[in-house]
């Protein structure tokens, strides 16, 4: 059963004129939107920007309302709150909207510069492994090609034999910074989505030196999507009940509060190393419930369908085959 959209905007918080806008409960634009990157049927490879009329519903084409604005999510983040101002005005409008049965929904953002990735961040998956909580983040990545559809296939590569399922919150950096302070953290986040970290346990935990990369990395090891649910629109993102199922039956339920590392600070200590560009994906871990740990352990054979929800954003369900 999907987990029923309920959102609200986050207000901006002005104590008095002239005084800052309290940016760790805004977004870039206070716009509570649903923003997808779609195909339209029939018309080739050209990928759109969309904003949902709601979840699951049909999709206002933001190029179509406005000839001026980019055909991906990326080019339109990098325009700041002028790209989601007039996606704003777009849903408002109620113009040029296409149906939902005449698009592809793809990934909400492909061609990241970068996909940055936590390990061992939620309390409970630490003591499933009976692992020390760590002291600060634990970063690896995965390369942006691993990124797929929503709906789109998870390819099992004949390289490994121990493919393992991860649902994870993440969320895209909506503008540029480096050395991001904690308190002005949330406010380069332009929006959260479902991810799903899909994880070659042979190669992450037993081959290459015991370094993760390769294991993350195999195309079609990033379902992401369904859409990039700006800020405004979550009440909270670090109270959100998070699952995955395999085959329907629930594999992973938890809550996003058991988060170690939580979205501001994960913001602020990757800038310490990188500048972060708008596009930029972060997936923040993953709770209990993974097959690698599970008595006999268990992983994903051709066949399965595997489905990743996150309370107030929606779900994706990949195919392995």
């Amino acid at each position: 059963m999907r987990l029923p959209l309920r959102s609200f905007c986050i207000f901006r918080s002005v104590i008095a004129r002239g005084q800052a806008v309290d940016v760790q409960r805004r977004g870039l634009s206070g716009a509570a939107m649903r923003l997808v990157q779609f195909r339209r049927r029939g018309e080739g490879a050209s990928i759109r920007v969309g904003v949902e009329q709601g979840e699951g519903h049909s999709v206002v084409d933001l190029k179509a309302f406005d000839p001026s604005m980019p055909s991906t999510m990326r080019e339109l983040l990098e325009l700041g709150d002028k790209g989601l101002e007039c996606a704003q005005r777009a849903l408002a409008s109620g113009k040029c909207v296409v149906d939902r049965a005449d698009i592809q929904l793809l990934s909400p953002v492909t061609g990241p510069e970068k996909v940055v990735c936590v390990g061992m961040n939620y309390r409970d998956h630490c003591l499933e492994q009976n692992a020390p909580i760590p002291k600060e983040p634990i970063i690896f990545n995965k390369f942006p090609s691993a990124i797929t559809g929503p709906y789109d296939d998870i390819i099992l590569p004949s390289e490994s034999q121990e493919v393992d399922w991860e649902v994870e919150l993440a969320f895209v950096i909506g503008r540029r910074g480096k050395h991001i302070k904690e308190e002005d953290a949330l406010s380069y986040v332009a929006g959260f989505t479902v991810a799903n970290d899909v994880s070659a346990r042979d190669w992450q935990m037993k081959r290459n030196g015991k370094q993760w990369l390769l294991g993350k990395t195999f195309d079609s090891f990033c379902p992401l999507g369904p859409a990039l649910v700006t800020t405004d629109t979550v009440t909270d993102p670090h109270n959100l009940s998070i699952r995955c199922l395999v085959n329907g039956d629930t594999v992973q339920d938890s809550n996003t509060d058991q988060i170690i590392f939580k979205t501001a600070a994960l913001v602020a200590w990757v800038s310490k190393f990188v500048t972060l560009i708008p596009g930029d994906v972060f997936l923040t871990g993953t709770p209990p419930g993974v097959g690698a740990f599970r008595k006999p352990p268990i992983f994903l054979k051709k066949g399965d369908v595997v489905e990743c929800q996150i309370e107030q954003l929606g779900s994706i369900i990949n195919k392995v085959v």
